[in-house]
């Protein structure tokens, strides 16, 4: 009995020793891994924040292109027939779409679905002008018709959705 007890007087301190140092080193270990996460947070950050500012940015382009009083007048040609404008209208939009669809990776999910809202209802604002138009109709015809019921509209949904982006944007800050 006094031998296991001269043994245990030996190996009880040394587990103790090791127990101790194996929770300490953990512990260092665990706030290091903790250290490198947050940087490696902080320094993606850095690289996320610029790229998600850029997408906001080209998607409120996008919306301000789209917007009638923009569009009509940019994309204006009085040589052209209505249906002629009627489709140059469309096509200007969608491309302008295509083009900035890679954006919906950095925005919010109801931000892009605002976004595209936005382009629909434009297409349909246009397309329901060209509706209620004669055949013979003229570009400057279709161009009148879709600002007078872009203009009857309340809250216009690419405004809505240009509003709902810079207050995405504030947030980031």
């Amino acid at each position: 009995m006094s031998e296991l007890f001269e043994i245990l007087k030996y190996v009880l301190p040394s587990i103790v020793v090791f127990l101790t140092s194996f929770f300490v080193i953990k512990l260092f270990f665990e706030n290091e891994n903790k250290k490198k996460q947050l940087e490696f947070i902080k320094l993606s950050g850095n690289i996320t924040i610029p790229i998600r500012l850029q997408a906001y940015e080209r998607l409120v382009l996008f919306l301000e292109r789209v917007s009638p009083s923009s569009l009509l007048v940019r994309v204006f040609n009085s040589n052209y027939s209505a249906s002629q404008y009627q489709m140059l209208l469309i096509k200007t939009i969608r491309e302008e779409f295509e083009h900035n669809l890679s954006q919906q990776v950095y925005v919010s999910s109801q931000a892009w679905e605002l976004v595209k809202n936005a382009k629909e209802e434009m297409l349909k604002l246009i397309n329901t002008s060209m509706g209620e138009l004669n055949d013979n109709a003229t570009a400057s015809d279709l161009s009148k018709k879709i600002f007078e019921k872009s203009v009857l509209i309340n809250k216009f949904p690419v405004t809505i959705a240009s509003e709902h982006l810079k207050t995405e944007i504030r947030q980031l800050f």
